[in-house]
């Protein structure tokens, strides 16, 4: 059986360009071995027949005859390998394949030992620097991108895959925790305290007074209506005009006077007002229970869980356009992120010890708790390959450097059968 037949037995699937490469190679090497122990054959035949004639061929018959023997031995050697030689169940041939586990747990034991040791990861991760090279690939902005790229289709990937409803149940209950158990007055008085105290609310006081003046300012027959309409019906024409001008006149001086001056009555008796309005909330048992009656009828089940829905739906939405947009704030902003944090570790010595000396503690713990399960996966995997698929794919690999050991042989046998037939016949002549 070729090896690529046993590639073909062991798993139908195609081979790889690589592997196809080698199959190819190897097939050469074996044609090459079989033609040598072909031309020791001819040779062998010739020189047996004619050694009588010409006694000299006596000598290349030894060494042809030492050829084909070396290069049957190796031959047989080489097979018993991967595969039963001439389909003979002799003992210990078709090794690889009738110790497949054995192979493999060795082969794990091998890749713990000299390879997931504590010293050989924690020597080879410090002489690395991998702060500094991650850092001098960052900083470049085409890796940034390309990296940026691949978060967002992971974090894309991660959202997709969210419950969404399992989302709402959470942000439900982070606002019922949050918003719904605590009272609202006392924190809103101590907030609106601190407002008052700072003046931060005459800003809002300023705010409401040019309102208002703008809106009396353009609607005057609308304020005129409202002053006449709480007037005598039996109330001349006249008097309700000069009502109506006198009380608008008034109402845009008072309005002027608040405005220009920041000490007027009107705005001190608000500022008190506002601050016992901010005690109460914090103090009055009575004002508590009003705000938890008002905070009960706008956040009641019902409308809290519209809101987590709403809120969850809202930033999902946002967050995959922004994921999907190489020009959105989010990806931008990561990419200036890791391109500034690139700039950082190829700067920053100490940053970068730092950061080397975490990997190097974390990788090597990882290792220490969690290197026998690693080795272990090798044995693990070549246990669940089938034999003839294992004994292909290791052919595949080593088989053509296998096949010198035929052709050297073949020339070391026919050197060792020449000499020792040259050698006896030195012995035989001093004798």
């Amino acid at each position: 059986m070729t090896t690529t037949q046993g590639v073909r037995a062991a798993d139908a699937a195609a081979l790889s360009p690589q592997d196809a490469e080698r199959s190819r190679a190897l097939t050469r090497m074996k044609r090459l071995a079989g033609a040598l122990l072909v031309l020791m054959a001819l040779i062998f035949t010739l020189s047996f027949a004619l050694q009588d004639r010409y006694p000299a061929l006596a000598y290349v018959r030894a060494a042809a005859e030492g050829g084909m023997v070396g290069a049957i031995a190796d031959w047989f050697a080489v097979t018993a390998l991967f595969r039963y030689p001439l389909g003979l169940r002799i003992p210990h041939t078709n090794i690889i394949a009738t110790r497949k586990n054995e192979i493999g747990a060795s082969l794990g034991e091998f890749v713990e030992t000299n390879f997931l040791a504590e010293s050989v990861v924690r020597g080879k991760l410090e002489s690395v620097g991998i702060s500094r090279r991650a850092g001098a690939w960052l900083a470049v902005p085409r890796n940034a991108e390309r990296l940026t790229g691949e978060l967002s289709t992971g974090a894309r990937g991660v959202l997709e895959l969210l419950d969404d409803d399992a989302i709402k149940n959470l942000i439900e209950s982070l606002a019922r925790e949050h918003l719904l158990v605590p009272e609202w007055g006392p924190s809103l008085g101590r907030v609106g305290e601190r407002l008052v105290v700072s003046g931060q609310q005459r800003a809002g006081v300023d705010l409401l007074l040019d309102r208002a003046d703008t809106w009396l300012r353009a609607h005057p027959e609308a304020f005129g209506r409202a002053v006449s309409a709480r007037l005598p019906s039996w109330m001349p024409g006249f008097v309700d005009k000069l009502v109506d001008d006198r009380a608008y006149r008034e109402v845009i001086a008072f309005v002027e006077g608040v405005r220009a001056q920041p000490e007027h009555p009107v705005r001190q008796a608000i500022d008190r007002y506002l601050g016992e309005v901010m005690n109460d909330l914090q103090h009055d048992p009575a004002m508590i229970q009003r705000v938890e009656t008002l905070k009960a009828g706008l956040v009641d089940s019902p409308r809290l869980r519209e809101f987590a829905g709403e809120t969850w739906e809202s930033v999902k939405a946002s967050l995959l356009e922004a994921l999907d947009d190489t020009e959105s704030a989010v990806r931008v902003g990561i990419r200036d992120t890791l391109v500034d944090f690139g700039s950082r570790l190829e700067r920053d010595e100490a940053l970068g010890a730092r950061i080397d000396r975490w990997l190097v503690d974390s990788v090597t713990t990882l290792v220490q708790n969690y290197g026998h399960e690693i080795a272990g996966v090798i044995a693990e995997t070549v246990e669940r390959w089938d034999s003839a698929e294992t004994s292909a794919k290791i052919e595949l690999q080593v088989g053509r450097d296998l096949q010198f050991i035929r052709i050297n042989g073949t020339i070391v046998g026919s050197l060792a059968g020449l000499t020792i037939f040259a050698a006896a016949h030195g012995i035989s002549a001093l004798f």
